[in-house]
């Protein structure tokens, strides 16, 4: 009981200070009640993760809700950054408004959508009905629909319109891939209202209409691979990136494209055992090598500094899909560590960016310079943080980025020099950007409300330390999670 009633607190602390930043989010004291709500959901997340770790995995509200090794990984992580995130937001969209950027009612918007986001990621992740995964990411879409067109510019409701239509045929693809996965496990579960529990199907994988497991991954692929940024249906990130408030850039960045995998890597387990061989792992290998090196080089036409780190996310994003394409512990661990790093690492940069761009007044990447100058947290912040995501050691990508070329060489070789390839150009271009941004010369001012610059050492402190050395704790729990996906 107590396991169920931490559970239900964690999905309940955002969903009501959502509901109730609705209706009192213009008051002072609003900012300190969304830090709270998601320092709750957190606290909650944490006693669920070593709850799970102890005793094993957990059913909730009937059997519609299953947190198992696999999913509690990405429910830790997702509370996290949604925590950080917040305690960002908090002098960042103060100084939005300050800037007259922002309405007082947008600001309520803002802080009653983030909270409801955090509860469609949540519920995503932890749900055990491949249904009700389906209506959560699309609550999620709705909800980060509303936060991209927060400034109301021409530009963010371009943004958010190109954001709602390519996700809206992604998840229409997705839902019709979930249907066709209800038709081939209605014919060996029957009609006891089981054919979408995840944790029924995985038992009947074997025995799934391979036909039919075919036609419905490749719908699943392409339709939550859309979410995911995954080549060629991507171009809704860049924009929703550049014009959307920096902390969304953060969450999308962070946590979005985790979920949307997430459901991908759901449904691989099931093709897996229903198709047999590689067919699900090479499908997402080809996918992944795509977005990778189609992102790399469209980095270097990237003049504002949130579009160049947004293809950034998609050539990170290409590489954890072709890691776990190859299968197996070794690329299963490497692709859940990098998802980690890059978690961490994004949206620290995002952090940074946010307060770079703030300082310099645009985010044109030719009139951002000299930020050591103006602020030596922020540009030792920003450049540490271009150096950990572009896989510097000892930062922890370098760590899962050695891991997969690693495997590549041994059991894809014909794939590793596509990705040295790709990761050679994306430093180049990244590195060759950032640098005068950070040691330029400047005459910007500061800005009325210090940053908030704890979260963006905090996150690169702990990619430092998972670079470095990995708790014996973590790296069973990744082992375990690997396992799980085969």
């Amino acid at each position: 009981m107590a396991e169920l009633d931490i559970f239900v607190a964690m999905l309940a602390i955002p969903l009501v200070s959502g509901a109730l930043l609705t209706v009192i989010g213009e008051r002072k004291w609003a900012p300190n009640l969304n830090v709270i709500a998601s320092g709750c959901t957190f606290f909650a997340a944490a006693l669920l993760t070593a709850d799970i770790i102890t005793n094993g995995p957990r059913f909730a509200m009937g059997e519609q809700f299953f947190i198992d090794s696999m999913n509690v990984f990405f429910v830790t992580l997702t509370a996290f950054v949604g925590m950080t995130t917040s305690i960002f937001s908090g002098p960042y969209m103060k100084n939005e408004h300050e800037h007259g950027r922002l309405t007082v009612a947008r600001l309520r918007l803002y802080k009653s959508m983030f909270q409801l986001f955090m509860f469609t990621m949540l519920v995503a992740l932890t749900t055990n009905n491949m249904g009700i995964l389906w209506v959560a990411m699309e609550a999620a879409t709705l909800t980060t629909v509303l936060l991209v067109s927060l400034y109301r510019t021409p530009a963010s409701l371009e943004a958010a319109w190109k954001y709602f239509i390519l996700c809206g045929v992604g998840i229409a693809q997705a839902l019709f891939g979930t249907i066709l996965l209800y038709f081939a496990a209605e014919r060996v579960l029957g009609e006891t209202g089981n054919a979408l529990l995840w944790t029924h199907l995985v038992e009947v994988r074997g025995e799934l209409d391979p036909s039919i497991m075919v036609l419905s991954f490749i719908f699943l692929l392409v339709g939550y691979g859309t979410k995911v940024g995954l080549a060629p249906l991507h171009n809704w990130l860049p924009d929703a990136h550049a014009e959307g408030p920096t902390p969304v850039s953060a969450v999308l960045s962070g946590l979005l494209l985790n979920v949307a995998l997430y459901a991908v890597l759901r449904s691989k387990v099931l093709a897996d055992g229903a198709i047999g061989g590689d067919f699900a792992g090479n499908l997402m290998m080809g996918f992944g090598l795509l977005t990778l090196l189609m992102a790399a080089f469209f980095l270097g036409r990237q003049k504002d500094i949130k579009r160049m780190f947004a293809y950034s996310s998609i050539e990170h994003m290409g590489l954890i899909t072709f890691a776990f394409g190859m299968g197996g512990a070794v690329a299963n661990f490497a692709g859940l560590l990098h998802m980690t790093m890059h978690s961490l690492t994004k949206s620290a940069i995002f952090f940074a960016v946010g307060h770079a761009t703030q300082k310099s007044g645009t985010q044109l990447m030719a009139d951002i310079r000299g930020l050591v100058r103006i602020n030596p947290v922020i540009g030792w912040g920003l450049m540490l943080g271009t150096l950990a995501i572009l896989g510097m050691p000892p930062f922890g990508v370098f760590a899962s980025e050695f891991m997969i070329l690693t495997h590549a060489m041994k059991y894809h070789p014909w794939a590793t020099p596509i990705l040295l390839l790709a990761l050679g150009v994306a430093f180049a271009q990244i590195f060759g950007k950032v640098q005068p941004m950070v040691f330029g010369e400047t005459h910007a001012k500061r800005l009325p409300h210090a940053p908030a610059i704890t979260p963006v050492f905090l996150h690169l402190a702990i990619v430092l330390m998972l670079g470095l050395w990995i708790p014996p704790y973590l790296t069973r729990w990744f082992q375990e999670a690997a396992r799980m996906l085969g």
